[in-house]
């Protein structure tokens, strides 16, 4: 059987940035030389080499020869190895063993699923700040090995490796600010909750794309669960009641919330949807990536009062009480029409008589004309047409253009359409 092709991490790095393909050279260590060994090297003795090192889908299988990569990746800080062939956690360690400055690492979409992650492996990551596994399917075993020999952790992509439930470690991880796990599986709370309990520094959660149908959590419960986390990203859950975005009032740091395509804000307008999610919480300060300013959320939290003044009182929630405190009991607002007017009643004078007529607003002068012809017994070409508009200053005034429109002179209903003859 024919053995998997495959190509080593330094031999694409010494394809894509030797000096022919990336002529990189800016700033003092960028280009980095490395003298010629008495046994040789198959590399050139010079290579291009930026701090950010972009490898992804390159077919990588394995690390190659270790001490030219700690040779050309001494001074690499973020390292994108995404969407290659690394199953082994063996040929990923002795990559980032010998980038000793390395804080970004991205590993997704490879199959490292295939292999288990020994301890003594992952303390080779000891560095590492940023660590992506996405599309990895890395397990949680695997996961809680890593947060065990990563003690400077701070963000944790874990996307698309379809999880259905958290396995809590032994120990929780007090470094992560930030976690990413959108995109699975996680419907029911009592995962979710675990998440607090193993990372009780969170500052950020994603958890757009899962299944989540319900916040079954006590208030107090819920504070001491998440006690720092300033951002939550809820996009596309399924999330279906008021009770649950009420919930979100009790992490106490709680700034930006994310709430795009859940089934409880469906029946709702766009307008309904804002205003009614910043007025049930007064400590969010963005809202869907856009801030909400004070104007803002005073408007809205006028408009949540409004919105269920009519309702019966056993089904006001608790927040009505609240900001009728704040801004005391408000009437409905009255509905305006903007729309202009399509015709209007007016009454039309010649010489003694007065009709009462109803007229479009969207015809010429001229088309008006016409429709006057046989009341007044006028051929158009003789007829002077005046606009009166009784709350207007200058008197009559003469449409005298047969090609404007009605409604660019103002008329109401009630006012007044003279009509003389011009041989009169």
């Amino acid at each position: 059987m024919d053995q998997p092709t495959g190509r080593s991490f330094m031999q694409v790095l010494c394809e894509k940035y030797s000096p022919e393909n990336f002529p990189y050279r800016r700033g003092p260590g960028m280009g980095i030389h490395v003298p010629a060994t008495p046994q040789g090297s198959p590399m050139k003795d010079r290579l291009n080499l930026p701090s950010v090192l972009v490898l992804n889908s390159c077919g990588i299988t394995c690390a190659g020869e270790e001490t030219e990569i700690a040779a050309f990746c001494a001074h690499v800080s973020e390292l994108d190895l995404s969407d290659n062939k690394l199953e082994d956690w063996q040929e990923v360690s002795k990559i980032v063993s010998n980038v000793p400055q390395l804080e970004f690492l991205n590993l997704s979409s490879n199959p490292l699923n295939l292999s288990v992650l020994e301890r003594t492996c992952a303390g080779s990551f000891s560095g590492v700040r940023k660590l992506v596994l996405n599309n990895s399917k890395a397990s949680w075993e695997t996961v809680h090995t890593i947060l065990q020999e990563l003690p400077d952790l701070e963000e944790l992509f874990l996307c698309l490796n379809e999880y259905e439930t958290v396995s809590c470690p032994s120990i929780c991880c007090h470094s992560l600010k930030l976690l990413h796990i959108t995109d699975n599986n996680l419907q029911d709370w009592t995962e979710i909750r675990k998440l607090g309990a193993m990372f009780p520094s969170l500052d950020t959660l994603v958890l757009a794309n899962n299944h989540l149908n319900a916040i079954e959590e006590p208030d107090d419960s819920l504070a001491r669960l998440f006690p720092n986390l300033r951002s939550i990203s809820l996009h596309k859950s399924g999330l279906q009641s008021w009770e649950d975005i009420d919930k979100l009032n009790s992490f106490p740091k709680l700034e930006e919330v994310r709430l795009l395509g859940i089934p409880l804000l469906q029946p709702y307008s766009t307008e309904e949807r804002r205003k009614l999610v910043i007025a049930r919480l007064p400590s969010v300060s963005k809202l869907n990536g856009s801030v909400v300013t004070d104007d803002e959320r005073e408007d809205s939290e006028r408009f949540f009062i409004r919105y269920y003044v009519a309702v019966p009182q056993e089904e006001v929630p608790f927040r009505y009480h609240e900001l009728i405190t704040k801004y005391g009991k408000l009437e409905p607002l009255a509905e305006v029409d903007l729309r202009p007017q399509s015709s209007a009643k007016v009454e039309v004078h010649f010489n003694d008589q007065v009709e009462e007529m109803s007229i479009r607003l969207d015809q010429t002068v001229a088309e008006l004309k016409k429709q006057l012809k046989s009341l007044v017994q006028l051929p158009p070409s003789s007829m002077l047409l005046y606009h009166f508009d009784h709350e207007a200053p200058f008197g009559p005034e003469e449409m005298k253009y047969s090609s404007r429109a009605l409604h660019s002179f103002g008329i109401r209903d009630g006012d007044k359409i003279y009509v003389e003859s011009k041989t009169k």
